[in-house]
């Protein structure tokens, strides 16, 4: 199990401002960070909104916010993401062509004084990601198959891959994105995983503050 404490962060795949205006308010209610799911319609299928330039986004004072750049050039579009006020860029290992390129990518996002880590699909290998370890702040690990869209069905392969990272870097925090339910997130933190990105989990739920302190206790009743 990790060592880190548990954290439960709810998406947002914003179709419009309103979208986070909404959902920021309802978020901030309960819960410390709030993760922007951004698609560029190449890299993923759909493509979603990004902040314009004069944009900030709201409630900073009682949330702060992470941005998962689903899209083929992040290091422009995290930049945009850290001057309206996001903390913490998590780019796709996938669009880079060297573990340098990510590093330049990477470093640029924390000379601006944000955090910075990287998201590995279900089907990309770990050891894309070790040369980088020592620079992530987090790496997300995909759990589903199919990005872009909240509800995607959870990939049991996930189990094995918290395990082989979690085992070589114990102190690394492990993220995981898709399909995290109240049916497997103790499984997940007995695993490895420490943060946790949940979409329709929370979202479709009759009462999204329940949902949340449901995930968060069951979070952390799992055993060492």
């Amino acid at each position: 199990m990790s060592m880190h404490a548990t954290e439960i962060i709810p998406t947002i795949v914003p179709a419009s401002s309103a979208d986070i205006s909404e959902w920021s308010e309802k978020f901030a209610g309960f819960a410390s960070w709030i993760q922007i799911d951004a698609g560029d319609g190449v890299f993923v299928s759909n493509k979603t909104w990004f902040p314009p330039q004069t944009y900030t986004f709201p409630l900073s004072d009682k949330v702060a916010y992470e941005a998962h750049l689903m899209v083929q050039s992040p290091r422009e579009i995290g930049m945009q993401f850290i001057r309206s006020g996001c903390r913490r860029m998590i780019g796709h290992a996938e669009v880079f062509s060297t573990a340098d390129e990510a590093h330049d990518v990477l470093d640029a996002w924390k000379g601006q004084g944000a955090e910075a880590g990287l998201a590995l699909l279900i089907d990309t290998p770990l050891e894309v990601v070790e040369p980088l370890v020592s620079v992530c702040d987090v790496v997300l690990l995909m759990a589903i198959a199919t990005l872009g869209k909240q509800g995607a069905a959870f990939d049991q392969r996930i189990y094995t891959r918290v395990r082989e990272l979690h085992a070589k870097h114990p102190d690394l925090t492990i993220a995981i994105d898709g399909g995290v339910s109240l049916q497997n997130i103790r499984a997940l933190v007995e695993a490895g995983a420490s943060r946790f990105s949940v979409g329709s989990a929370i979202s479709r739920s009759p009462d999204p503050a329940v949902a949340y302190t449901d995930l968060v206790m069951l979070a952390e009743s799992a055993t060492i």
